[in-house]
């Protein structure tokens, strides 16, 4: 619980303990890690360096498996590596990950629907009211004239207009 690490990110540590891991090597041989769980994820604690697995990339906890004295999980990661756990069966660090796991999710996702609801009536308040919409319209063109039957060719000092003067033709609108 006294890790530099953890301090630093203000991360609160819910479970600590050594979990085993199953190496990528060709040899797979299970290493002791020390692990801490945290409301963001878990961190492992290889010599020499710190390993986060975080919630935001992780997919599920799954192909849990009772085998001899250990618990046997797997953690599936969001590009899809998948990295193999055990711990003894009494230590139940399959279901507090994947608790907390679930609880980081829905904390994520009541975020997102509260920053959707902000943004949406932030868009309302920006919307002018129904009476300023109104005042804002501009007034309706009055109908244009009607056109009287006794003119014709409107547009005045152009050569059409000179052409129709001679013509006996009136247009009736």
């Amino acid at each position: 619980l006294g890790s530099p690490m953890l301090e630093s990110s203000g991360c609160k540590a819910l479970k600590e303990g050594v979990l085993e891991k199953r190496s990528d090597g060709l040899l797979q041989l299970w290493k002791k890690k020390c692990c801490i769980l945290t409301e963001e994820g878990l961190l492992l604690e290889p010599p020499g360096k710190l390993k986060e697995l975080h919630f935001s990339n992780m997919k599920t906890v799954d192909c849990v498996e009772r085998k001899g004295k250990y618990m046997y999980f797997t953690v599936v990661m969001a590009e899809g590596k998948e990295i193999d756990f055990r711990c003894p069966q009494d230590q139940g660090w399959n279901a507090e990950i994947t608790l907390q796991m679930v609880q980081y999710k829905n904390r994520q996702a009541i975020l997102a629907v509260k920053s959707t609801r902000q943004k949406q009536q932030h868009l309302v308040q920006q919307q002018p009211s129904p009476r300023e919409l109104d005042a804002s319209l501009s007034p309706p063109r009055p109908p244009a004239p009607p056109i009287a039957a006794q003119d014709t060719c409107r547009p005045e000092g152009s050569l059409f207009m000179d052409l129709c003067e001679d013509l006996p033709v009136r247009w009736t609108f």
